[in-house]
């Protein structure tokens, strides 16, 4: 795994506008996540709707988020 962007929530809202037509033509033109669930769902979508490079980026992301979420959670 490479290592995590400096903002992943900036990173995934990078990600909506770049497959929005494509992946995610079901949400709101306006639509971006605000919170790690939602991005984890949006790149679920993005994984599934999308080609072989959505998908990679996507899962990449993804990988990050649920490490991030999984430490906050962790030391709770």
């Amino acid at each position: 795994m490479s290592s995590p962007p400096q903002d992943l929530a900036r990173a995934v809202d990078r990600l909506v506008d770049r497959y929005r037509v494509e992946c995610l033509w079901f949400l709101r033109e306006d639509y971006y996540p605000a919170s790690d669930e939602e991005r984890l769902r949006v790149l679920e979508y993005v994984e599934r709707y999308g080609d072989r490079e959505a998908w990679k980026a996507a899962a990449e992301l993804r990988r990050w988020l649920s490490a991030t979420s999984s430490a906050k959670s962790s030391g709770s």
